[in-house]
Parts: structure tokens; sequence; C-alpha cells
């Protein structure tokens, strides 16, 4: 019943457009055409007002960003100025810019919309480029999503950087304390030239493991030392075999030179520590003299209470002889001797 309705409706408007002579449909197509022509010049005329500047800008830097990538920014939310900056310093500095194979507005924005730093990475590369260094945009992109500050980690593979070990700032300690097997202790600073190994930037480890195991090495290799002079005359000794160690393994940084910046001599703990060993020996010593004269005082007190009972045993044997003999003469075995009978 429903649609019977509506084919009946279809078929009276049909019906009334037959009534309409030519004329009429002409001069409504027309007004149509006009209409949509005035709303599509109005559109453009507010896209160019818009966007015109910098479509034109990038238009004559060969930056190839179209008029519909600068409004689909607009809708996306994603400042087009930046963009289009960032695609006209790459077109200067000779980086590819095809949208193909080359760094695309497409890659650019979604680096926005992810929460990058689009022209840190863009000087990034540029700067590598510039030092032969070989880094690419994903690269790039992935060092500063991972919240690596991509220009400085570049910075550093052209201009490596000093860390001193230990840092007074990280551990509050001023020198490095080892000692030698003579038991000298060598109190010793050193100076650690990194550059960035960008291949390894993510999720390598950063400079306080690279503190930590030139320190840890630096005591290690003191502490092999037969003599604290034989460090002293040739601190490169330790520098060289420090270095051959290969402690910049799985780190964002590679190892450049190791060099000692200061040491000095120390207190001579093994002379401390010996003296201290006799000391404890002469108390030990002392101690165990005290135990046995208490032990012999203890005996010779053991060996006087022994005589006073020998004593008293002796005089209650001597009590009972008179009591024998009294009991000896009245039970007649003993008898008084006279004149030899």
């Amino acid at each position: 019943m429903h649609f019977d309705q509506r084919f009946i409706e279809l078929s009276l408007f049909v019906a009334q457009l037959e009534d309409l002579d030519k004329g009429e449909i002409t001069r409504y197509a027309i007004w149509g055409g006009i209409a949509l022509l005035v709303l599509m010049a109005l559109a453009l005329g507010m896209a160019l007002l818009t966007y015109g500047k910098l479509w034109f800008q990038a238009y004559m830097s060969g930056a190839d960003v179209s008029m519909f990538s600068l409004i689909g920014m607009g809708f996306r939310k994603v400042r087009p100025d930046m963009i289009v900056k960032a695609k006209v310093m790459a077109k200067q500095a000779g980086l590819n810019v095809d949208r193909k194979d080359g760094i695309s507005t497409e890659q650019l924005e979604a680096h926005y919309l992810a929460g990058g730093d689009v022209m840190k990475v863009i000087n990034s590369i540029i700067a590598a480029q510039r030092a032969n260094i070989d880094l690419d945009f994903d690269r790039s992109a992935a060092i500063d999503l991972a919240g690596r500050d991509v220009m400085d980690a570049v910075r550093t593979s052209v201009y490596p950087k000093v860390i001193d070990c230990p840092d007074p700032q990280r551990s509050g300690k001023n020198f490095l304390s080892a000692m030698s097997k003579d038991g000298v202790e060598l109190k010793i600073r050193a100076r650690v030239t990194v550059r960035t190994n960008l291949e390894q930037l993510i999720g390598g480890a950063t400079e306080e493991t690279i503190i930590a195991r030139v320190g840890e090495s630096i005591i290690s290799s003191i502490g092999s030392a037969d003599r604290h002079q034989q460090v002293l005359e040739n601190p490169d000794l330790i520098s060289r075999a420090v270095l051959e160690r290969g402690l910049d393994a799985h780190t964002a940084f590679e190892i450049v030179s190791i060099d000692i910046a200061d040491i000095d001599v120390g207190e001579n703990i093994g002379a401390r520590l010996q003296a201290d060993q006799a000391e404890a020996d002469t108390r030990v010593a002392q101690a165990a003299a005290e135990k046995r004269r208490a032990d012999a005082i203890a005996k010779e007190q053991e060996m006087k209470a022994d005589v006073a009972l020998q004593r008293a045993q002796l005089v209650m044997a001597e009590a009972e002889v008179p009591q024998a003999m009294a009991e000896a003469f009245r039970a007649g075995n003993m008898r008084a001797m006279v004149n030899g009978k």
C-alpha cells in the first residue's frame, strides 16, 4: 500500500514536469548552475584568502604542496604554515620532497599529529646532510618521538662532547678513588669524549651508563697495577686499557677518547691496613695472654684450695689417732710395757 502511494506521487510529479514548457526548465537549470558557480567561487575565494599565500610560497619554491592539501590541513587541525615552511626548507636544502619517494606532505602531517617537532626533524636532516651523516626522515622522526633531542644528537655527532668522570653534578664526587696492589690510593679524574651513535640512539644507554662503565674500568685497571708509580709515570696505559674494552656497546654514544685529566696520590691504605691488622693482632695476643693469666690465677686458687683441703684431711686423720689408741687400750689390744715386758 505504501509503495503504491509513492508510485502515484512520483507519477504526478513527472506529469507536472511534462506540463512545464522547455523554457522554464532551461531557466531553472541556468539559475541552479549560476548558484553552484557562485558557491564554488565563494569557496575558492575563501580558500585563496586563507591559504593562497602559503600555496603561492610553496609553488614558487617547488615544495609540492597542493591547495587541497592545505584545505585538508585545516580540517585535520594541522598548522599549514609549519608544514609549508618545513617543505620549503627541505626543498631549498636540496632534500627530496617528492610525494612518492621523498619527504611528503603526508609524512610531515603524520609526524605533527603524533606530537613530534616537525621543524626540529627537518633541521636535523639538513644538518646531517651537510655533515655527510646518513639520517633519513623515518629515523629522525622516530628519534624525535622517542623523546630524544634529535638536533642535539646530530650536533654531538658532528662536534663530540666531553663528559666528566665522575660528574660532580650527578654523583657529588670530584674524583675516583682506586688502590693499586702496593696499597697506595690514587685519586683520579677522567674526561670522556663521545659522539652520538645515531643507529643506536633509540634504545641505547645514556651518559650515566658511560660514566659508570668508565669509572669501573679505571678502578679495575689501577687495581691491576703492581705499583702506583706505574700509573703516575704513564697514565696513558690506563686510558688505553679502558678504551680497548668496548665500553660503548649498546649505548647511544661512541667513545672517541678517554683522557686522564688529573691524578693525585692519596693515603697509603695498604700500610694503614697493615698497621690496623698489626694492632688487631696485638689486641688478640693481649687478650690471649690475659686469658692464660686468668687461667693461671684460677689454677693457683684451685691448688691453694686443694692444699687447704689436704691439710684439713690431715688434721682429721691426726685427730683419729688418739681415738684409735684409746679404743685399743680398752679392747686390751694394746698394753703398756714395763721394764721391757
